[in-house]
C-alpha cells in the first residue's frame, strides 16, 4: 500500500498518537511491535507517523498485540493501557 497523498484525517492522527502511546507504554520498539504484530516495523513508524492510511485488520493485528481493543485506539481522551493495566483483547 502506498504512502498517502491526502492531509491525514483527525481520526489517522489519533489512530497515530494512541498508536505510539500505547507501545511507548509498554516500552516496546517499533521492532518489537512489528514481531508481535506480524507487519513490518517501517510500516508501524509510517501508521505513527499518520503517512499511512492503515486498514482495519492491520488495525486491529496492532490493537491485539498492544492487548487492547481496537475501539482504545480510537479513544483521544484514554490514558494508555500500559499506564493503567490491561485488558485481553480477545474478551
Amino acid at each position: 500500500m502506498p504512502l498517502s497523498n491526502k492531509p491525514p484525517s483527525a481520526s489517522r492522527k489519533l489512530f497515530a498518537e494512541r498508536l505510539r502511546a500505547e507501545r511507548k507504554a509498554r516500552r516496546l520498539s517499533l521492532e518489537d511491535l512489528g514481531e508481535l504484530s506480524g507487519l513490518s516495523w517501517n510500516y508501524i513508524g509510517q501508521v505513527e507517523r499518520s503517512q499511512r492510511n492503515v486498514s482495519v485488520d492491520h488495525m486491529d493485528a496492532l490493537a491485539r498485540a498492544l492487548g487492547v481493543q481496537l475501539y482504545e485506539l480510537l479513544m483521544a481522551d484514554a490514558a494508555p493501557m500500559g499506564a493503567r493495566g490491561s485488558l485481553d483483547a480477545t474478551s
